[in-house]
């Protein structure tokens, strides 16, 4: 399987919410390039909701970001949910489809994200899983690096966890900046390092976003504030390392103006186009 083209979605992004729909139909904010949105939020509805969210992805770019996949599951895949988004895709003519390398589910949903063991077996159950929704989609599967806050059972740290699962189930990354800083200072690991180690073919774009500081040594990942200057900083590195490629904000509690938004899309932009300009000269 081919891995999609990058081109597809390019510069800044933003997370659609119900609420933002009339404001970006009357007049979308210059810094947005292109919204992403949970394909779950949005298949049960019809009618009005629907009309007003087919018109925006008619006249703009779209990326999915699923909540419910849980690839990681003790249960068997949703086959049956799964067509359900290869057909939401493709009524809205949006290419790049991603999830969280978890899961969700097992015996009932738990309504929150859970590690997968870092384990051998685990890269190859979960690896056989995304090739069969790789399968069902005919597309790449791309796989967001989760914060986590235990690792049950664990044999491989998450670097050599998360790169042998994209080897093996050759499939794609969104490689999620915050969820590393997160996850360097709760785990006591190098963020530079696992960002430099991530395969840059692999990755198909990245996320930022706020979080909560509860100790020195724990943070939570919130999407529920601005981005902090580490996470700035990790960002610039993974544009040297990897290349500029689209870049998305998330943000779902404590959810600002626009124009606030859109002050950090203009400073994703800032970055892309510095890093481009070094690259130019060198």
């Amino acid at each position: 399987m081919t891995l999609l083209s990058n081109s597809m979605v390019s510069g800044s992004g933003l997370g659609l919410r119900r609420e933002m729909l009339d404001e970006v139909l009357t007049a979308k904010p210059a810094a947005i390039d292109f919204f992403e949105v949970a394909p779950e939020n949005w298949i049960p509805f019809g009618g009005k909701l629907q009309r007003k969210f087919r018109q925006l992805t008619e006249q703009h770019r779209f990326i999915c970001h699923g909540l419910s996949l849980s690839i990681g599951s003790p249960e068997p895949l949703d086959v049956a949910f799964v067509k359900q988004v290869k057909q939401f895709l493709h009524q809205h003519n949006i290419n790049l489809y991603s999830e969280h390398l978890s899961y969700c589910s097992g015996s009932g949903h738990l309504y929150d994200l859970m590690p997968i063991p870092f384990t051998d077996d685990a890269v190859h159950y979960v690896a056989q899983r995304i090739r069969q929704v790789q399968d069902i989609l005919e597309q790449p599967l791309i796989l967001e690096n989760v914060s986590y806050y235990a690792a049950p059972g664990q044999q491989l740290s998450e670097l050599e966890f998360t790169c042998a699962v994209l080897e093996e189930a050759k499939c794609q990354l969104l490689l999620d900046v915050n969820n590393v800083y997160v996850n360097s200072v709760n785990h006591g690991y190098n963020a530079e390092h696992f960002i430099s180690a991530m395969p840059s073919d692999r990755i198909a774009y990245y996320h930022i976003a706020g979080h909560f500081k509860q100790a020195e040594d724990l943070l939570v990942d919130t999407h529920g504030a601005a981005v902090i200057d580490p996470v700035w900083k990790l960002l610039a590195l993974a544009y040297q390392q990897h290349g500029v490629k689209a870049t998305l904000l998330e943000r779902d509690f404590n959810i600002p103006e626009l124009t606030i938004l859109c002050d950090e899309l203009a400073q994703v932009k800032m970055l892309q186009q510095a890093t481009q300009q070094l690259a130019l000269r060198a």
